[in-house]
């Protein structure tokens, strides 16, 4: 019979010794989870800004790269040439449009056969936006 309470005993010792430790681990872990977290959010957000400061440093360089070319008179001639259509004294420049308007300035339009001329311009004006939505 003391045999049998000895058991119990120890038993009882071991699993409150058990619980115990499981008591420490659970309070361990809400100690160190919050400041653990942080730690690799912290991380991520250090390695985005990395990245991004890598991106924008490229831009930069882009952007000083570009400001050279701009410095360089031929460099703006040319551009003015080609985004402005200007011409130097003496050329002769061409406009090449795709189609012929012929077709569409020979033939009256729908809209300009169903108004008269008596009506107001703001009536032709509502008259004519309404059919090129329409087409």
């Amino acid at each position: 019979m003391a045999r049998r309470r000895q058991l119990r005993f120890t038993r009882r010792r071991t699993s409150s010794r058990t619980l115990a430790l499981f008591a420490v681990f659970f309070f361990l872990t809400l100690t160190l989870a919050p400041p653990i977290k942080h730690y690799f959010t912290q991380r991520a957000q250090i390695s985005a800004l990395n990245s991004q400061l890598n991106s924008d440093n490229k831009a930069l360089e882009a952007a000083r790269k570009e400001l050279l070319l701009w410095q360089d008179p031929e460099y703006v001639k040319s551009q003015a040439r080609e985004r402005l259509h200007f011409v130097l004294p003496g050329e002769r420049q061409y406009i090449v449009t795709e189609g012929s308007t012929s077709a569409t300035t020979t033939s009256p339009t729908k809209v300009a056969n169903s108004l008269t001329d008596g009506q107001p311009w703001y009536t032709r004006l509502i008259a004519s936006i309404s059919e090129a939505g329409d087409k």
